[in-house]
């Protein structure tokens, strides 16, 4: 006869259901996060004027057009997918925009739609491909990739300049922030896109649905998701973000080349992962994706301010950087429940 244990009263009652522990799936994001704050310490202690509004804000001023591209790329990850092709994408719009403004004297008015367009169509088209066929989607942005690069060497094999007025007065423009300190319109722009990333991810339909199918796509299917119509969304969404990204490095660069963004789909294949964002699925923030952008901008900056070291030290940090988030997801992956 088992002996009947007596139900626990008072305060030891109350204190018990209270134990949480922390979950694992908040841990590479606090790690970014914490090593972005280490890292602006560590700056503001070595060197004069590190720590300035305006030195963090540069951070996104030359940044933004990545962190356009890393927020579809997020988007893509968490589907379980991977783009190849953004940064071919950002070369063809740059090249299309100076051709179409410069060459044809056509309106930026007309040209910016229009290559925002041209991107979400090829975004669609890639995401068709590889849910009607069941391609690797490696492949299939693979082969978008060389693509849309090949098509900005059809256009032309020279830099082309932007001299139109509306480019340069955009590129030029300054919104105050606090005291001296001031944003680019590219900047505002880019943390507009995380605000509504944020918002579809964890807001709406699609992005649950997105969550849901990089976490396993038999399941989503299961519970009567729209597996095939999400999957389409998130490489439509990555070419619009690409696109995007485009008009923004045009401001920046105020030139169309075949040659810009080249390798820049491994720079926003970086932030995502050192934003804590799982190469597997299902897990990761946009936010986390954000501070991810910050450390590759912070690191750059030490770099430059040390004045001493390499520029290819970026490179050879952010590596490093990789191989510790691919352990610690590793290490997440084995804390995580069986299903």
């Amino acid at each position: 006869m088992s002996a009947v244990l007596p139900r626990r009263s008072g305060p030891e009652a109350a204190v018990a259901p209270r134990r949480s522990r922390f979950n694992p799936k908040y841990l590479p994001l606090t790690a970014t996060i914490s090593l972005f704050m280490l890292m602006g310490t560590l700056g503001s202690v070595l060197y004069d004027g590190f720590f300035s509004p305006q030195v963090f804000l540069n951070l996104l001023i030359d940044n933004a057009f990545l962190i356009v591209v890393a927020v579809g790329m997020t988007f893509v990850i968490l589907s379980g997918g991977i783009d190849l092709s953004v940064g071919s994408v950002i070369a063809l719009t740059t090249m299309v925009s100076a051709s179409l403004v410069e060459k044809h004297g056509w309106s930026p008015a007309i040209v910016i739609p229009l290559v925002l367009l041209m991107g979400t169509v090829f975004g669609a088209f890639m995401g068709l491909l590889i849910e009607r066929f069941r391609l690797q989607p490696f492949i299939v942005t693979l082969a978008g990739m060389f693509l849309a690069r090949g098509l900005c060497y059809l256009i032309s094999i020279d830099s082309v300049s932007i001299t139109n007025a509306f480019y340069t007065e955009v590129s030029q423009v300054r919104i105050p922030v606090w005291g001296e300190a001031s944003l680019s319109i590219s900047a505002v722009i880019a943390m507009g896109v995380v605000l509504a990333a944020v918002f579809v991810a964890h807001c709406t339909p699609f992005g649950r649905a997105v969550y849901a199918i990089g976490g396993s796509e038999h399941s989503a299917m299961l519970m009567g998701l729209p597996v095939r119509r999400t999957l389409v969304g998130v490489y439509t969404l990555s070419g619009f973000c690409s696109a995007l990204a485009g008009v923004i490095f045009t401001f920046y660069m105020l030139s169309g080349y075949g040659l810009h963004a080249v390798g820049l789909e491994l720079d926003a294949i970086a932030a995502v992962v050192i934003g804590g964002t799982l190469l597997t699925g299902g897990v990761g923030y946009v936010a986390g994706t954000l501070f991810g952008v910050l450390m590759l901008g912070i690191i750059q900056t030490l770099i430059s301010f040390d004045g001493t070291l390499s520029s290819w030290w970026t490179r050879i940090v952010v590596g490093a950087l990789l191989f510790f988030f691919c352990l610690l997801q590793r290490f997440f992956t084995s804390r995580a429940p069986r299903r």
